[in-house]
C-alpha cells in the first residue's frame, strides 16, 4: 500500500454538496437564453434544446457557473446583480466550488458529468456587461463538462462528486 500524497488528500476531500439554482439553454447562436425548470442531458447533444453541436464526449457539452460568482462579477462592475441568462452558461449552481471538481466526475440530478476545463469569458461579455465585462468575468466564468451518463436535471437538484470505486 502506498502512502497518500497530502496535497492529493486535500484535493480529494470535497464533502460539500451544491444545488442547481438556474438552468438555461441557447436555442441558436446569439438568441436569448430560455430559462427552464428541468432539462434532459443527453450523451450526444448535451442539454436537450441547446445549440451545442459537438459530438458525444465533447469537452464543452455542458457549461456550469457558480451562483456566488454572479455577485463577484456584479461587484467588479459596480452594478446590481447580474441575471444568469446574460452570461450564457447552461447551469448555475451554489454551495460547491466548481474548480474543486477538476479531474472528477460528479452527479447533477440524474446525470453524471466530468469536469473537462475552464469556461473562459469571450469578447461578447464586454458588449453584454458593459465596459470591463470581460475582465470582471476572468476567473469567474465557470467550467465545461462532458456527459458521462444522461439524465434529468431539475432546479434544486444536488451537485456532488461521484464516489470512487
Amino acid at each position: 500500500m502506498t502512502e497518500s500524497n497530502p496535497l492529493q488528500v486535500l484535493l480529494d476531500t470535497l464533502p460539500q454538496v451544491g444545488r442547481v439554482e438556474w438552468i438555461g439553454i441557447r436555442p441558436a447562436r446569439g438568441a436569448p437564453m430560455i430559462t427552464l425548470e428541468a432539462v434532459t442531458i443527453d450523451l450526444d447533444h448535451g442539454l436537450e434544446g441547446d445549440r451545442f453541436s459537438g459530438s458525444a464526449g465533447s469537452p464543452r457539452q455542458v457549461t456550469l457557473m457558480q451562483q456566488e460568482h454572479l455577485d463577484v462579477i456584479a461587484a467588479c462592475l459596480h452594478r446590481e446583480p447580474i441575471p444568469p441568462a446574460l452570461l450564457r452558461r447552461n447551469i448555475v449552481v451554489s454551495g460547491i466550488n466548481l474548480l474543486a471538481l477538476k479531474g472528477k466526475s460528479f452527479h447533477i440530478g440524474e446525470a453524471i458529468l466530468e469536469f473537462s476545463g475552464l469556461c473562459h469569458p469571450c469578447s461578447k461579455m464586454e458588449r453584454l456587461l458593459g465596459a470591463g465585462g470581460y475582465n470582471a468575468m476572468r476567473g469567474h466564468g465557470g467550467i465545461t463538462a462532458r456527459v458521462c451518463r444522461a439524465g434529468l436535471v431539475r432546479l434544486d437538484d444536488l451537485v456532488r462528486i461521484q464516489a470512487l470505486g
